[in-house]
This record gives C-alpha cells, structure tokens and sequence, in this order.
C-alpha cells in the first residue's frame, strides 16, 4: 500500500488503530469487521480538506447534501447484516449484497469485504461517478454500482443474502423486501428526522421478522435520480 493510500499523520495508521479501539469499546464485537475498518483508507473517501478527520468518530459532508456516516454506524450495520443468530454468532460471507446508497463508496468498500459480489444503487449520478473512481483505484473488482432509484432495489441481480440501505425511509420499501433471498437479512434506517431507528429485518419461512437496532439519524431516502 503506498503512502498516499495508507496515510500519515492524522490518516495513519495509528488514527485508525485508536479509532478500532474506539469501536470496540463501543460495543462493536467482530473482529473481521474492526479489521476491515482498520484497513479501509476512509480519508480517500472524503474531500482533501477534510482528511485528518477521516478517522474521529462523526459523520462529514462529501457534497450534495450527502454524507459518509459515522464508523460507528458503519461497523453496527455491517455487523448486524453479517451475523447469524443471536449473541456473538457466526460471521457469515455473502454471495450477494444489495446496498441502496453508495455515497462516496466507503460503506460499499467495508461491505465487499464480506461478499463475494456487491451490487450498489445511487440516485446521484456525480457521487456515483467518484465513488466508481475510488474502487477502481483502490481495485475493489467484486462492486458493481449504477445510477438508479434505490427505493426499487436492483431485482435483476436478486435475490441478495443481504441488503443494506444507506439512506432514511418513510417506511420499508416493498421491493426491497421482495428481493431478500430466504433468511436474507436486511438493514435499514426508518423514520423521519430526529425519530429514526434502524431495522433488522430477516426473511424466514413464514415472512418477515423485525427487531430494532439502534436510534440513528440518516439522510433521507428520495425517489428518483438527479
């Protein structure tokens, strides 16, 4: 890895040591996760100006009134998607992951690191194009991404073991659900601004089964492209 990816300074790798160590006293418990935090250069994730605080624990602008969210998050969502059962469980590789959202491509990234193929939707054509830059350069081949309307997932693809959903919805899409594989299992923010709460919701054999993570605040989920 050369310097400019594995950083320096305030984006070395000491920052994302202490930042894994921050994670973990948090309460996130996989280490193949924490792992996959620790070795991702989120700082090549957002603008130069903003790099020496690539690796504190917040959520930073990345323009279009979009953000890359908070580690935290980050790593809960992962970890939650990639569990089995409860406790510490099992963490099981994917064969195919759904994200609705691709931002700037870090949660993508973090995400492909456990799935063989990751199929990523973002409605911002300009934030799509920079996020593809990223994972050529950083040379994630297994991440398929195109601009689309994230509410309707991307069913040619489907079904997915996992889909994760980077943005807020007023409710659970239908079409996502529809495209979980059984025992899929998907993560996503619901609710409006200031009383949002993420959802793990698994498809079992006799239908959908929800359970409440996490308080979180995302941006919201919009229709269309632009």
């Amino acid at each position: 890895m050369n310097s400019h990816i594995q950083g320096i300074g305030m984006t070395s790798q000491r920052s994302r040591d202490r930042l894994v160590d921050q994670l973990r006293d948090m309460g996130i418990r996989s280490e193949l996760v924490l792992d996959a935090i620790k070795n991702t250069p989120r700082h090549l994730f957002v603008d130069e100006a903003l790099a020496s605080r690539a690796y504190d624990n917040i959520p930073l602008p990345i323009g279009y009134n979009q953000t890359i969210s908070q580690p935290y998050v980050v790593a809960r969502m992962t970890e939650a998607l990639l569990k089995k059962g409860e406790g510490l469980g099992q963490t099981i590789k994917l064969d195919k992951a759904l994200e609705i959202g691709t931002g700037c491509g870090y949660q993508t990234t973090i995400l492909s690191q456990f799935a063989r193929k990751v199929y990523s939707v973002e409605r911002i054509e300009a934030l799509l194009n920079e996020a593809k830059e990223r994972f050529d350069k950083l040379q994630y081949g297994n991440i398929e991404a195109k601009h689309g309307d994230g509410k309707h997932g991307w069913p040619e693809n489907g079904p997915y073991d996992g889909i994760l959903a980077a943005a807020a919805s007023t409710g659970v899409p239908e079409d996502l659900l529809e495209q979980l594989a059984p025992e899929g299992r998907l993560i996503i923010p619901v609710g409006r601004s200031g009383a949002q709460k993420l959802l793990l919701i698994t498809r079992g054999a006799e239908g959908f089964v929800e359970k409440r993570l996490d308080g979180v605040n995302f941006v919201p989920m919009l229709g269309g492209t632009s």
